[in-house]
């Protein structure tokens, strides 16, 4: 990559001296000497006025425009994610012949720059610190404004270096009203109002809702090449109009009948916080992210420490962080779920805490493990409120329910129980053997909700179109789940939800449906089958007594006592070792 100021067109020649000037054919000729080929330009300017883009198409040079403000504000995440995309696209197709890529902004130092040094903190590994000053040293001074230093510490959650100073304004960007502070003027080019206010580099103690968006937006085109990826790995096809249904395995209601799984499956027993489900898929270079239940992808930053194992993995968002639920490396997805939280532990825990401990007996510790937006870690009974939650033996199910009573109370409010079959492979989609309970009041169904004149209506899906649910109505009581960015109070206007996917609970005394919140993260109502277990669930009132006594009775059977005799002294062995 050439970093560089903006080259100006023929338009701009009566203002320049024929010896100061600077276009894109002296770039074209000096690059040339230098034998390089131009291949890619990458504008970080915020306007079109600096030359003509036709002149480059005429050398079969591809541009590309990355609008970003210079005026008090560094590059939005979602830019920085399209360059870090559009490079890394450039670089693969190169064949025989290498190419270079030109960079620019206004005069080539602080967006360029900044731009620049998430590509090398994403594509290599390094600290923020050795990246700036590998571009400080290619294009000097480097980038002079403090903000954009901060932010790049910031984003990446490493300690900014007391060695690290941000180098003095340039004589030639000073204003002659500012000399004797050396404040750089605003980028000419920049006609766009200031950005957003920069975040500390320090945890806020801000607690997550179902409504916050985790990551940012990236390119269409990485988004569809995600998606494509997820399905090629676990071997799904496209739906319907080329939809792709999200990949996530979906537990179902426990009933009478699928309760009868747990006599002929060893089960494991675990809980899914309140929020909403993602799956986060982890992969080499640039290529990792997450997905909600509409698999719209946005960027996540990926571990330190070169993490170059790709896996699925299904998770929730709590009010707290998210949580990872389940675990797929590409490949490995048909192994038991015990093998899969093995290879989570040994390919992702572990290494993460080697590589902690390493950080923090170093002389001078530089990343915050403290400010990442996840925490992945395996945590035994008692660390109840942290965020990789384990899963325990069958036994141990009235330790959960103790939790789930708990976590009711508390800001990180349990969704529901889940009993997980521990050999069994990872099924996306609805997966038949993956059970949840809820306290028969909580269970609820996603509907699209719709005012027609005077009606009413509730929909859910049927093979891909709306089915209307007669005899079933809403009532908005002012009752809303936790984090709730809409919710209505008494009286309030139904039609303001009209269009709108609305999840809602069953009330058992006025036999109607109450309205619990938008569900913002999702477009499409549930499936007819799903609004059918849930309703099998409700009429069942499978109790907690009821599911306690059954369970007391199960881990009884040889199938279950044998196991969780062996299973018990392989994790006292393994905590023994850990020591």
């Amino acid at each position: 990559m050439i970093p560089s100021k903006v080259p100006l067109g023929e338009s701009f020649n009566d203002c320049i001296l024929p010896g100061k000037r600077y276009s894109f054919k002296q770039v074209i000729h000096q690059q040339r000497v230098l034998n390089r080929k131009l291949g890619l330009v990458i504008d970080l300017t915020n306007t079109s006025r600096y030359y003509p883009v036709t002149d480059l198409k005429k050398e079969g040079i591809k541009h590309v425009k990355i609008q970003c403000r210079g005026r008090d504000s560094v590059p939005e995440n979602s830019s920085v994610n399209q360059f870090v995309y559009e490079v890394i696209q450039f670089l693969s197709r190169q064949k025989q012949s290498k190419k270079y890529i030109l960079v620019h902004c206004t005069h080539g130092h602080n967006r360029t720059g900044y731009m620049i040094i998430h590509y090398l903190m994403r594509a290599m590994s390094m600290s923020v610190t050795q990246a700036i000053k590998i571009f400080s040293e290619a294009r000097p001074p480097g980038i002079y404004k403090p903000d954009y230093i901060d932010a790049l510490y910031t984003f990446y959650h490493e300690k900014k270096p007391e060695m690290v100073v941000c180098p003095p304004t340039p004589d030639w960007k000073r204003s002659s009203e500012f000399d004797l502070n050396g404040e750089a003027v605003p980028d000419d080019d920049d006609d766009g109002l200031p950005g957003p206010d920069l975040q500390e580099n320090q945890e806020t103690g801000a607690q997550m809702t179902n409504d916050d968006v985790l990551g940012d937006e990236i390119p269409a085109d990485q988004q569809d090449a995600f998606r494509q990826f997820c399905y090629q790995t676990l071997r799904l096809g496209v739906g319907a109009r080329g939809h792709a249904q999200f990949p996530g395995s979906h537990p179902v209601s426990l009933n009478r009948d699928n309760l009868q799984l747990l006599r002929q499956r060893y089960y494991y027993a675990t809980w899914k916080a309140d929020g909403t489900r993602l799956v986060s898929l982890v992969s080499h270079s640039d290529q990792s992210g997450i997905f909600n239940s509409d698999f719209v992808k946005s960027s996540s930053s990926s571990p330190p420490g070169g993490l170059l194992v790709a896996f699925v993995s299904h998770q929730n968002v709590t009010y707290e962080s998210p949580s990872f639920e389940t675990f797929v490396k590409v490949n490995q997805w048909l192994r038991p779920f015990c093998e899969r939280w093995k290879m989570l532990e040994k390919e992702v825990i572990e290494p993460r805490n080697y590589e902690r401990q390493h950080i923090y007996q170093s002389r001078n510790p530089y990343y915050r493990y403290d400010l990442e937006p996840f925490r992945a870690c395996i945590l035994s009974l008692k660390f109840i409120t942290e965020y990789l939650k384990p899963h325990f033996l069958l036994w141990l199910t009235v330790d959960i329910f103790e939790m789930f009573r708990f976590g009711r109370k508390g800001t990180n409010v349990i969704e529901y129980f889940c009993l997980m079959g521990w050999d069994d492979p990872y099924v996306p989609r609805t997966h038949e053997g993956l059970l949840k309970w809820k306290y028969a009041n909580l269970n609820s169904v996603d509907f699209l909700f719709e005012v027609e004149g005077e009606r009413e209506l509730l929909f859910v899906n049927e093979r891909g179109k709306k089915k209307l649910m007669d005899g079933n109505k809403v009532a908005f009581k002012g009752k809303g789940a936790p984090g709730n960015l809409v919710c209505p109070r008494d009286g309030s206007d139904p039609s303001l939800y009209s269009g709108k996917i609305i999840e809602c609970t069953w009330d058992f005394d006025n036999l109607e449906w109450i309205f619990l919140r938008i569900r913002t993260d999702k477009s499409t109502p549930n499936e007819f089958n799903t609004y059918r277990k849930v309703m099998r669930s409700i009429k069942d009132n499978i109790t907690e007594e009821d599911l306690l006594n059954e369970i007391n009775e199960i881990i009884r059977l040889p199938m279950y006592a044998d196991r969780i005799k062996t299973d018990s002294k392989a994790t006292q062995h393994a905590n023994a070792a850990k020591r």
